[in-house]
């Protein structure tokens, strides 16, 4: 199950396979925005709390975007970001404006 907290809209939802975090959170109307979904805006970036073991590894457009610490913290960006598989996750939207 993975758990997506936008700004104000909360929603567990079902693995889906081949989806990244934004399409999950668009697919089940959760509230997260974006612009670009290429990697390069940084609009969807979002915390991984838990279930990190469960997602894609950071892409190039993530480490090419996010700084090393953030990463290591736990922060993706939602249009990149990919669940691998089934899992206990927790993803909150945390954009940096």
């Amino acid at each position: 199950m993975i758990s997506l907290l936008g700004r104000k809209v909360q929603k567990q939802v079902e693995y889906d396979s081949g989806l990244t975090i934004l399409d999950l959170a668009m697919k089940h109307e959760v509230d997260w925005s974006f612009s670009c979904t290429r990697g390069t805006c940084a609009r969807c970036r979002c915390l991984v709390k838990e279930g990190r073991e469960f997602m894609n590894e950071p892409n190039d457009a993530e480490l090419d975007r996010l700084e090393p610490e953030e990463i290591e913290a736990g922060f993706r960006l939602g249009c990149q970001a990919m669940v691998k598989q089934d899992g206990p996750i927790t993803i909150v939207y945390k954009p940096y404006f």
